[in-house]
């Protein structure tokens, strides 16, 4: 019982949990902060609606306060867990928010659609992506090229050249 309740917890909070970047207000009023790069994570809380007691540092017990209150806004039926549909209501509702936001900022000429021209890499931002890819510089990317520049896009961030080793909780491993 203990392991299922603890695995539920630790479902909850991965799902209920996210990267920072821009400010947006969740289902429950709460300031939350949204990954400006990563718009299929959910998003977290702010610093200061997690400080609830507003003296600048946070303790656990506010941290456990919030994902309590996070995970009782998700329990839609009070019953103390997350069903599929509980978790299921909450993705889409994520992804309606992130689809409405991308739209805003996207649409460049206003009219609440995305053209071909509106998404994707601006300016020179393909041909410097083509040229990462193009590892031996002869102007086309080959199938091992390409598989190379998959793997390494499909890494971690900790394991991308120039960000160093991580010890699998995000941060660098001293060497």
């Amino acid at each position: 019982m203990k392991t299922t309740l603890m695995m539920t917890a630790l479902l909850a909070g991965l799902t209920l949990s996210g990267v920072a970047g821009a400010q947006t207000a969740d289902a429950t009023g709460t300031e939350t902060t949204a990954p400006a790069d990563r718009p299929d994570r959910p998003e977290r809380p702010d610093f200061a609606t997690l400080d609830a007691d507003g003296n600048g540092a946070l303790t656990l017990e506010e941290l456990q306060a919030q994902g309590a209150a996070r995970f009782a806004a998700a329990d839609t039926n009070g019953d103390g867990g997350l069903s599929a549909e509980e978790l299921t209501a909450q993705a889409d509702q994520r992804r309606a928010e992130r689809t409405a936001k991308m739209i805003e900022q996207h649409d460049e000429n206003g009219d609440g659609l995305l053209q071909a021209e509106e998404m994707g890499p601006k300016g020179d931002r393909m041909e410097k992506m083509f040229d990462r890819m193009d590892a031996n510089d002869d102007g086309t990317v080959d199938a091992d090229e390409f598989a190379a520049a998959a793997d390494h896009m499909g890494r971690g961030h900790g394991d991308r050249e120039g960000h160093g080793e991580r010890d699998g909780k995000g941060r660098k491993q001293r060497g």
